[in-house]
């Protein structure tokens, strides 16, 4: 192919390419959050549907989870992938992320040194 097709073929591969950035690729890691998102989901988080129904979660299974909805409580069973909200995480979940952050200080947070006078003291 002479020099003049590569560059006439350099516009569509420009635009082949920012089309990867600015469309498809934001895509799929909103489609990665919503799965791991859909993956996390706990007994006692608060849901908004697909459909828009809100409701508690109150039994969780593989592919499925049974909610809790209205002033009847009336349960119903209904497929992961129809959530499309977490309103509000359970207590549980609160309190497990809490403590992992602890753990990330902790963590990260130096060992306090010796003070010349106690190192003294120990001799």
């Amino acid at each position: 192919m002479s020099k003049e097709g590569l560059i006439s073929l350099l516009p569509l591969l420009i635009l082949i390419v920012a089309m990867y950035f600015l469309m498809i690729r934001p895509q799929k890691k909103k489609d990665k959050e919503i799965k791991e998102m859909r993956n996390s989901l706990q007994v006692g988080d608060e849901i908004v549907t697909i459909g828009g129904i809100c409701g508690k979660i109150v039994k969780t299974k593989e592919e499925t989870i049974v909610i809790q909805v209205g002033a009847d409580k009336v349960k119903f069973e209904m497929m992961r992938w129809s959530v499309s909200t977490v309103t509000s995480k359970s207590h549980r979940a609160k309190e497990e992320e809490v403590s992992v952050e602890e753990e990330e200080v902790k963590k990260v947070m130096p060992k306090k040194l010796k003070k010349s006078s106690d190192i003294d003291e120990e001799e």
